[in-house]
């Protein structure tokens, strides 16, 4: 009999050795270890992460949201620390441990959650252009034999190459580099999320949105593949910040103005309506 329970004892640990270590592993007791949260997010990118050259202070849309969660899991806003990524780095951080998540305009897709897992959708976007203002393009019917500046290893560029093959495709690093390349007429055009494009063209009037909303990209925040109390503990925490409010009132704090002055003039319809379908 004892026999029987030592060897049923020790099935159980064989069984629950691996849920053991991933929590063990995950990177939110790490982070409530050490009493501070490593997030990568955007330093490029106007409106959801930008490094101000005054202050030297990144900010934006994802950057706020990051302090709400970090209150939420740790009781602190400041209990965190940012590392910059790219669209070409995001992943990379993640599986090399450099971060204990990303928040940074991330398309939730099937190939990235091979790599990584995702939280809950927290923003949706579409993709569209960004050409000068006396450009004559309007759409993706006219990027035939154009240079359209994507970023590397995002959605922007797969989704270019499949819906405008014939189009020259120009990959650059970060979003600071390609915005140059489109004021040195490097590229007729840049194509990323409409929000992203709406910052870019609030810093520099003299380029327009065209070709409406051509995609559906959901943003989530990632984490490393099979944490799932660090997911768990996202999920919760942007499940509180919807019912108390603090999500909506980030939202319009970064684009609530931008979105009822500029977007109906671009797109001739309210924001999100495409989206949802």
């Amino acid at each position: 009999m004892m026999k029987k329970i030592v060897f049923l004892i020790f099935s159980y640990l064989l069984a629950s050795a691996p849920c053991w270590a991933e929590s063990n592993n995950s990177a939110l007791l790490l982070a409530k270890t050490r009493d501070k949260l490593i997030i990568g997010v955007k330093y490029d990118t106007n409106l959801f992460g930008l490094k101000d050259p005054k202050d030297g202070q990144v900010k934006g849309f994802d950057i706020d949201l990051a302090r709400a969660i970090t209150q939420q899991i740790l009781g602190s806003p400041t209990k965190l620390e940012f590392k910059p990524v790219t669209a070409n780095t995001r992943i990379p951080s993640l599986q090399n441990s450099e971060v204990d998540l990303v928040i940074a305009t991330m398309t939730i897709t099937e190939e990235r959650k091979k790599l990584v897992d995702f939280s809950e959708v927290y923003f949706e976007v579409g993709q569209s252009l960004l050409v000068a203002k006396d450009s004559k393009i309007s759409g993706l019917a006219d990027l035939k034999g154009k240079n359209v500046i994507v970023m590397k290893n995002s959605t922007s560029a797969k989704n270019i190459r499949q819906l405008a093959p014939e189009a020259h495709v120009l990959e650059y690093d970060n979003y600071t580099e390609a915005f140059k390349a489109l004021q040195a007429k490097v590229g007729e055009v840049l194509s990323t999320d409409n929000s992203i494009l709406l910052g870019m063209q609030r810093e520099n009037p003299h380029f327009k949105l065209v070709g409406g909303v051509f995609t559906y990209e959901p943003y989530g925040i990632a984490v490393q593949k099979g944490d799932h109390l660090m997911l768990a503990a996202i999920n919760q925490a942007l499940k509180h910040l919807r019912a108390s409010g603090k999500y909506q009132e980030l939202y319009q704090q970064w684009f609530g103005e931008i979105v009822e002055e500029e977007y109906d003039k671009f797109y001739q319809q309210q924001f999100g309506e495409l989206l949802k379908k």
